[in-house]
């Protein structure tokens, strides 16, 4: 996984910083645990108190919040959302991956966290995966950090 500063922005004492994050996954349905990228990304754009904002640009991917404790809490994630959407399921639109539309449009695919002393505010167990549905692919992840 390389991480690539793409932009730095000031407006008027506000400070923005623009990241792009870039992976490959390896299986069809992949939750990468992103969470320490991003907390380096957050820590070096110097913004002590503002939004991250995280965004995927791809209409088979998503991004989660939730538990990071235990990994077979993907698993779990990766079965209830089969059972929302069967890969195998005659669909209108039926190129073989409209199950991976439905599953990243249910998930999201964008998120706002609050920064506070160049810290993300997470809760304890809460960590930010990039959830793959149609690979493996090559894929981007893109980030900004505004200050308040």
């Amino acid at each position: 996984m390389s991480v690539e500063a793409m932009r730095r922005a000031g407006d008027g004492g506000r400070t923005a910083r623009l990241h792009s994050i870039s992976l490959e996954t390896h299986a069809r349905v992949e939750f990468k645990d992103l969470t320490g990228a991003i907390e380096k990304l957050v820590e070096a754009s110097q913004v002590e108190s503002g939004v991250c904002h995280i965004f995927v640009p791809h209409t088979t991917a998503a991004v989660l919040i939730n538990e990071n404790d235990d990994p077979a809490l993907t698993r779990d994630f990766d079965e209830f959302l089969n059972r929302l959407v069967p890969r195998d399921r005659d669909y209108h639109h039926n190129d073989g991956n409209c199950d991976a539309h439905l599953k990243a449009a249910l998930v999201g695919s964008s998120k706002a966290l609050l920064v506070e002393n160049r810290r993300l505010i997470l809760g304890r167990w809460q960590g930010i995966y990039f959830c793959e549905f149609d690979g493996p692919r090559r894929r981007e992840l893109r980030v900004k950090v505004l200050s308040d």
